[in-house]
C-alpha cells in the first residue's frame, strides 16, 4: 500500500492487524508502536506528557506503544500531533522490504585453506552467498613473508581485489600490475593470476570472487 492508501484504509477500518506469521514484515500495529515510541523518546517526552497533549488516557498511549491495541485514525492523528510526527511520515517506511544482510565482525571470519596457502599466507572467508543465478565469496587475505613463492591460480568466475595495506606486484595472464593501498583490480579468474612479488609486507587485500551459476 502507498501512504495515502494506508491512511484511507485506517479511516474506513479496512486494515486487519492479523498478518500471516510467515510474513517477515512487522504487523501494522507493531510498526506503529515502534515508530511512535521512537519519536516520543527522541522528543524527550514521557507517556504522561503525550497523553495530556493528545487528550488521551495514559493507558491508551501505553497500549499503542506496546502494540496491544488497534486504533482509529482520529486517535492516531492526535497522538502523532502530540509527538510531532506527521501522520503521512508515519507510514513512509512500512512497505520497505525487511533487510537480510549478513554481518561478520572483525576477526570472526572463518580461516580456510586454499591451494598455495603457506605459513604467513592466510585466507579468511568473510561470508558466502548463494543465489539462484550467482554466488560470491569474499576473502580477507594476509601475506607477511616477502620471500614466499606463490603459485598461479585459475578458477571459474570473476574476481575483484582491493589492496588495504602493503605493496604487491600482481600478475594476470602476461600483464603485471604494481599495486598499493587503495588500488583495485577486476579480472576474469579463469586467466592464470596471483602475486608475483611482495614489495612491502605485511600485505592485506580483499578478494571478491563472483561465480555465475546460470
Amino acid at each position: 500500500m502507498t501512504k495515502s492508501r494506508h491512511i484511507d484504509a485506517l479511516e474506513k477500518g479496512e486494515i486487519s492487524f492479523s498478518r500471516d506469521r510467515s510474513d517477515p514484515r512487522l504487523k501494522l500495529e507493531q510498526y506503529i508502536a515502534m515508530q511512535v515510541k521512537s519519536k516520543r523518546t527522541e522528543q524527550g517526552l514521557k507517556i504522561t506528557d503525550v497523553a495530556r497533549i493528545a487528550g488521551l488516557s495514559q493507558g491508551m498511549v501505553s497500549k499503542i506503544e506496546n502494540a496491544q491495541v488497534s486504533t482509529s485514525l482520529d486517535t492516531l492523528s492526535r497522538l502523532c500531533d502530540a509527538i510531532g510526527l506527521p501522520i503521512s511520515q508515519l507510514f513512509s517506511n512500512y512497505d520497505r522490504p525487511t533487510g537480510s544482510a549478513q554481518m561478520t565482525k572483525s576477526g570472526e571470519g572463518m580461516e580456510v585453506v586454499r591451494r598455495g596457502t603457506e605459513k604467513g599466507h592466510t585466507y579468511q572467508l568473510l561470508n558466502t552467498q548463494r543465489g539462484k543465478k550467482s554466488s560470491y565469496e569474499p576473502f580477507l587475505i594476509t601475506m607477511d613473508d616477502a620471500s614466499e613463492v606463490f603459485p598461479t591460480f585459475s578458477h571459474p568466475g570473476q574476481e575483484f581485489i582491493y589492496i588495504l595495506k602493503g605493496q604487491i606486484l600482481y600478475r594476470h595472464g602476461n600483464q603485471l600490475y604494481d599495486m598499493g593501498p587503495g588500488d583495485s583490480l577486476a579480472f576474469d579468474a579463469e586467466v592464470p593470476h596471483g602475486p608475483e612479488e611482495l614489495r612491502e609486507v605485511p600485505l592485506q587485500l580483499l578478494s571478491f570472487i563472483l561465480y555465475d551459476d546460470r
